[in-house]
């Protein structure tokens, strides 16, 4: 009897022991980048398609995931000072990221979306188009080095968030802005900015994936990452985060 209950005990420490060693990783994301990942202010916390996505990862790779709220310009830099261990958020895959930080399978493609005033009903297709006009995008996108290099515009001008371009293009301080398209007709969608518009007839050049990132000196952790997403991919789960938020 002594026996049976040393290894009922033994098994439930051990239970326990390995409960509490589930490793907890930290993940960058930014608060304002619907449906991606935002702010949302009834719970207080960063919701969205990216966040669901890493923390199903972790699920299925064994690791908690804790949120870390911060603007998407920091978002590379405190990975690579290992203030946080992941980076999930809708960032672009770029070959110019990928020297310094390694990206996961990608989970969703996109391009740029252009908002304009309702009052400015001219079809946009192409960046030509808009050549003269004050156009607004966020700092540390892929966009902005494309915008800056095509001396088109009056003024090229720079928002550390997707809400703070949105809200001086409602407003008419810039004529036009330029930021990832589904984060820009959720916002649209949601009636947050009345007077602007999705430019739909633009069409987009700069289309490319997003993925989690991690550090360069952790494989490991990359090979688990990349082993849950096509685990998740097969399986339907990605597919079905992504519907959740209207993709």
């Amino acid at each position: 009897m002594k026996r049976h209950i040393i290894a009922a005990l033994f098994s439930a420490v051990t239970l326990a022991a390995g409960a509490a060693s589930a490793e907890t990783l930290k993940v960058a994301s930014t608060p304002t980048g619907s449906p991606f990942t935002f702010l949302d202010t009834k719970t207080n916390s960063i919701e969205g398609v990216m966040v669901d996505i890493v923390k199903a990862v972790g699920k299925e790779a064994g690791f908690e995931v804790q949120i870390e709220p911060m603007q998407f310009s920091a978002l590379i830099g405190s990975l690579k000072s290992k203030r946080v261990d992941l980076i999930s958020a809708a960032m672009f895959i770029t070959e110019e990221r990928k020297k310094v930080v390694d990206y996961s399978a990608p989970v969703y493609s996109y391009g740029e979306g252009v908002v304009a005033p309702t009052e400015d009903t001219t079809a946009y297709t192409k960046l030509e188009d808009l050549k003269g006009k004050r156009i607004g995008v966020q700092v540390g996108t892929a966009f902005v080095a494309p915008l800056q290099s095509s001396g088109l515009f009056s003024e090229v001008k720079l928002y550390d968030t997707t809400a703070d371009l949105m809200r001086d293009a409602n407003a008419g301080r810039i004529d036009v802005g330029m930021l990832d398209y589904p984060i820009a007709a959720y916002a649209i969608s949601q009636k947050n900015f009345p007077n602007l518009r999705m430019v739909d007839s633009f069409k987009p050049t700069m289309v490319s994936d997003i993925g989690i990132a991690t550090n360069k000196d952790n494989p490991e952790l990359l090979a688990k990452v990349n082993a849950a997403i096509e685990k998740l991919k097969g399986d339907g789960t990605i597919d079905a985060i992504v519907k959740k938020w209207g993709l």
